[in-house]
């Protein structure tokens, strides 16, 4: 569900400004907006942020330039000496550039004394046809050019060194008291000053104004919480059920949130995602590899302490994710028995593999659209039943039955049924009745009767919604079609030729092949994921159930 907010008005004295702040942030349960904040103390603020990202880009890049078997002996150094050595570092590379270039101008001239060579000129002497000289003289001689070099380039060494002995994580470990400052003083720009007072606007959550209310009363702030007002935007806080509550990090990870007066999709988007992942890697020996590093991912959160943090819930969610998405990957495998683009001889005769192994693909066709028409119907009839109090609740239920119509008409279409039989273009008829009768009711015709013109139109565009979950199946098989390829040039490799004491080397040959191409594959599984799973989420099922995604997540002012 989404959780109801109340807009708040805060009024304290402008003396206590920022204790009233510190006391609010301890609370974690008022929105501010500190987006529009600019001010000096807020730019100040990340600047200091920045400039400790970039010494640990700086560390990082410096140890990769050096070699790890060293043994450096890493410590803690201030953010400042960092950047200090880095911008010493930089005028050094400078220099060593600037002798590089002269040491290349001046070496086929030989080691001359360049100040011997300006004196006999000086003094009269035409040097042309006894030595080779340059237009001009270099200040000093290229020994001593080269021997400068090897001192910027020595110093230079020395100094990445010192970089690379910097202890990076003592300047991670910052980055909380960093951004708990940028919001602080965010916050602090935020609250306007009127005279002896100060005041600030934000929004509570339902279940935390008694909260709020206490610490008024104990602070002795002035308070206002009342319910939305008319053209106002909430933030919109998510409350799934506790099973469902890991989809939360995957929104906030796409950065999409519902707007305050939509509803929340958790559920449906947490099990049609699992499917949709499954289906889109397309093969269960990829979900048994996801499964395999989430398991290493689960290891690595037991051993730092588990959820003591906020980012390490944020960690178990996403393990928890992705142990659901690679075990669904696995069960997907099992199903049509695909594993790293191969077969299974034990699961050859399973039903549901030869099922989905017809080889017109329309059993997995049939599947695709299956999925779709359950999915866009889910969003129509939840949508109806929502508003049942509401006449416009018809129009809900008619386009369920117009896109269980063209559910039918798509798979005549492609020849997967007989044809269109005759109850249903009665439903199609009973649904357009109900579609173009209740879609507004009676005074509303003046201002959105151009919805009505548009309905013909979005009723043939339902065609193309259904039709597009076939994605699901033309990116899977895609996706293992190019693993059986991949397979078999690894194997053309290795039966290249049949002299035994070439079959190692072809051996090294073909794993080369498969851990190169389906390295590619597997990550093309993945973007395809980003790309089709998310967009039949946030498209196609999101317009069906009338959501925008054009809401902004509540975030609490809170420590890090």
């Amino acid at each position: 569900m989404i959780v109801k907010m109340r807009h708040l008005d805060l009024v304290c004295v402008a003396s206590e400004k920022e204790a009233t702040l510190e006391r609010l942030r301890g609370l974690g349960a008022v929105h501010l907006d500190l987006r529009s904040a600019s001010g000096a103390a807020v730019a100040a603020a990340k600047g200091e942020a920045a400039d400790a990202e970039k010494a640990v880009r700086i560390i990082l890049k410096a140890r990769d330039g050096i070699n790890r078997k060293e043994g450096l002996e890493v410590r803690p150094h201030p953010v400042e000496e960092i950047l200090a050595l880095d911008a010493d570092r930089e005028h050094l590379k400078s220099e060593a550039d600037e002798l590089s270039r002269l040491v290349a101008q001046y070496e086929p001239y030989g080691d001359f004394d360049p100040a011997l060579a300006r004196k006999i000129m000086e003094a009269g002497v035409d040097l042309s046809g006894v030595a080779a000289l340059p237009e001009k003289l270099p200040e000093i001689r290229l020994s001593e050019m080269r021997a400068r070099l090897e001192k910027c380039r020595t110093r230079i060494a020395a100094t990445t060194a010192r970089i690379a002995g910097c202890d990076e994580n003592a300047v991670l470990r910052r980055y909380p008291a960093l951004a708990d400052k940028i919001a602080f003083e965010s916050a602090k720009e935020l609250m306007a000053e009127s005279g002896a007072v100060a005041y600030v606007s934000g929004w509570v959550p339902e279940d935390r104004c008694a909260a709020v209310a206490d610490a008024a009363h104990e602070c002795g702030w002035g308070l206002l919480m009342r319910e939305p007002a008319e053209g106002e935007t909430p933030p919109t806080l998510i409350e799934p059920p506790k099973l469902f509550k890991p989809v939360k990090v995957l929104f906030d990870g796409l950065g999409i949130a519902p707007a305050y007066t939509e509803s929340d999709v958790s559920v449906p988007f947490m099990c049609y995602f699992s499917l949709f992942f499954a289906m889109l890697v397309g093969d269960g020996g990829y979900g048994l590899l996801i499964f395999a590093l989430t398991m290493l991912g689960w290891r690595r959160y037991r051993k730092g302490g588990g959820s003591a943090t906020a980012s390490g819930a944020v960690m178990k969610s996403w393990l928890v994710l992705m142990t659901v998405f690679s075990l669904a990957t696995i069960g997907w495998g099992l199903l049509s028995n695909t594993w790293f683009g191969a077969g299974l001889p034990w699961l050859a005769d399973w039903p549901t593999v030869k099922w989905l192994a017809d080889p017109s693909y329309q059993n997995m066709m049939l599947l695709c659209f299956t999925i779709g028409a359950s999915h866009l119907m889910l969003a129509r009839i939840w949508t109806g039943v929502s508003m049942i109090n509401d006449i416009t609740c018809l129009s809900q239920f008619g386009w369920a039955g117009v896109l269980l119509f063209m559910y039918i008409m798509t798979n005549a279409i492609i020849g997967i049924f007989p044809g269109v039989p005759t109850w249903a273009y009665v439903v199609f008829g009973v649904s357009l009745v109900l579609v173009f009768g209740f879609t507004l009711k009676k005074g509303e015709f003046k201002t959105r009767g151009i919805e009505i013109g548009m309905l013909p139109l979005n009723i043939m565009s339902a065609l193309g919604d259904i039709i597009s979950y076939v994605r699901l199946f033309a990116v899977g098989l895609a996706s293992v079609k190019v693993a059986e390829n991949f397979n078999g040039m690894a194997l053309d490799i290795f039966n290249a030729s049949g002299s035994l004491w070439l079959k190692p080397l072809l051996a090294a040959g073909m794993l080369f092949v498969l851990l190169v191409g389906h390295g590619l594959n597997f990550a093309m599984a993945g973007l395809s994921i980003l790309v089709h799973a998310v967009r039949l989420n946030t498209l196609e099922f999101s317009n069906h159930k009338g959501v925008s995604w054009a809401g902004y997540a509540f975030k609490p002012f809170s420590r890090h």
